[in-house]
């Protein structure tokens, strides 16, 4: 059972997907016997959610390959469970299998129509027009029979993957259909985890259908290029628990590099963040005029003044901040403002990995030293939104098509491990995996809350470097952890009253609570 967990966390592309299953085909296993098999645990899950005392009508889109045969699995079945069935059948020609299993429906009485008004009056539909590895856009009567259903206000149930999907990248194939749920077959794709995509999936469970790990192992490769950070991965790159005979500085010492008169906000958010990892030591580097500010907020941090120029910003570092020996990491950016391009140039000679976030990657796309990266001994690491992302790799065309590559991508030509924010964070390593955050909140979508997470990621990181962990999978479990307190918050606070503040004061609860 620990061994099939594993499984959980592996994302696989359509190709891997199909060869895993022509491995289980050619070791022997029917066909239909596995088309009955996964149908059918799909059949028993819509049951569960969709019991006969709650829906009576059921509408299934039967296209004309195997994910139409499983959704006819899934019809007869619910048929013979006293369920009122009908079809919705636009294809003359369907694959020899899904064709038996449609004449098979018709000897049940199953009745099936040709176009999808027929179905209006249901109350649950179940898509299974496309499985994954779809290329072709939908279009003609199929692409408008998907716009029609996509007004209705009746739940989607979709069989592996909504159809209109690419399966890899998330892409829109001219149209999609807008799942209320998506049960994925066999092992996770990447569309669920595109942010494009995310308005169609809906929610999405995995239905695990028995493939022998064996054949997993046999084409994707340990550990996994494309992994999910579960909870119960994130918590084996927890610093818990600590030795019983330590000091701050075993804890690690994080050195803050942020803020400016105009976005004072930004420092203390960044070391609230900080603080709440639990991290030994904070330092924090800014200008003298918010050393009193940040005293009030941050009592237990050291506050290093640095001169600032007339409008507030950091000027330069001074000795303190510039001895880089002195700390384990260094984090930079946060309302720093791009008027000291020197900052950079600077921070890029410590000897200690180096986080760069907001104004640290704008000044790094506009001194054009991103290829410089891959000089520095220690790691880097940048944590780019969308926009940030594009200036700071402009050869890079459309990031936003498929962000797992583009993440990818830009981790090999930089040598940096790229953190790609969104509805699903993607952070990537240079040697070619990434890890994937598969749960979050639009709650975090509040002005500052970066600036938590920056805090975090150097908190978190300080504590681990003396450990035999890999530095991605611990920036990773440090998304995780900001993911799971907003989660927390919202629920407790509504979406809404999650502020960036409020998020820094319920990052304990995850270590507690897990």
């Amino acid at each position: 059972m620990q061994q099939r967990k594993q499984l959980d966390s592996i994302v696989v592309t359509a190709e891997q997907m199909a060869r895993i299953e022509g491995r289980i085909f050619a070791a022997g296993m029917p066909v239909a016997a596995l088309m009955e098999k996964a149908a059918y645990l799909m059949f028993r899950r819509i049951q569960q959610l969709y019991p006969l005392s709650k829906v009576s009508r059921v509408g299934v889109l039967v296209g004309p390959g195997h994910n139409g045969g499983d959704a006819l699995v899934i019809a007869r079945e619910m048929h013979l469970q006293g369920y009122d069935v009908c079809l919705y059948r636009p294809f003359p020609q369907l694959k020899e299998l899904t064709k038996q299993h449609a004449n098979y429906a018709d000897s049940l009485g199953i009745p099936y129509y040709g176009d999808i008004e027929s179905l209006s009056n249901c109350q649950l539909i179940i898509d299974g027009l496309f499985g994954f590895g779809l290329k072709r856009s939908l279009s003609g009567n199929i692409a408008l029979a998907v716009d029609l259903l996509n007004q209705w206000s009746i739940p989607v149930v979709s069989v592996d993957i909504p159809s209109g999907l690419h399966t890899d990248t998330g892409e829109i194939l001219g149209t999609a259909v807008k799942a209320t749920l998506s049960l994925c077959l066999g092992l996770w794709k990447p569309a669920f985890f595109q942010d494009q995509a995310l308005p169609y999936i809906g929610q999405a469970e995995r239905i695990d259908f028995g493939i022998p790990l064996r054949d997993v192992w046999s084409i994707v490769s340990q550990p996994s290029p494309l992994q999910i950070l579960t909870k119960t991965l994130a918590l084996e790159f927890l610093p818990l628990p600590r030795p019983l005979l330590t000091h701050k500085y075993q804890q690690g010492h994080l050195l803050l590099i942020c803020g400016s008169r105009r976005y004072a906000g930004g420092s203390i958010l960044t070391g609230l963040g900080a603080r709440a990892s639990g991290v030994g030591m904070l330092s924090i580097a800014a200008p003298t005029s918010l050393k009193p500010l940040l005293v009030s907020h941050l009592p237990d941090a050291l506050i290093i003044d640095c001169p600032e120029t007339e409008t507030g910003a950091i000027a330069e570092l001074p000795p303190l901040a510039t001895d880089f020996d002195s700390y384990n990491i260094i984090a930079c950016g946060p309302g720093l403002t791009t008027e000291t391009p020197s900052l950079i140039e600077t921070v890029l000679e410590a000897n200690c990995p180096l986080i760069l976030d907001a104004d640290g990657l704008n000044l790094l796309a506009q001194l054009d030293m991103v290829s410089h990266l891959s000089q520095r001994p220690y790691a880097t690491i940048l944590t780019p939104h969308l926009g940030e992302f594009k200036r700071l790799f402009p050869q890079i065309l459309h990031p936003e098509k498929d962000r797992m590559t583009a993440a990818k991508t830009a981790a090999i030509e930089s040598g940096a491990i790229i953190l790609l924010k969104g509805a699903r964070t993607i952070i990537a390593h240079p040697q070619g995996t990434a890890w994937v955050i598969a749960e979050s909140t639009p709650a975090l979508a509040r002005g500052g809350s970066g600036d938590v997470l920056t805090g975090l990621i150097g908190g978190l990181l300080g504590q681990n470097l003396r450990e035999e962990k890999p530095l991605e999978a611990m920036v990773a479990t440090a998304v995780w952890c900001h993911s799971q307190a907003g989660i927390i918050a919202a629920k407790e606070r509504s979406e809404l009253g999650v502020d960036a503040f409020t998020l820094s004061q319920y990052l304990h609860r995850v270590f507690s609570e897990n």
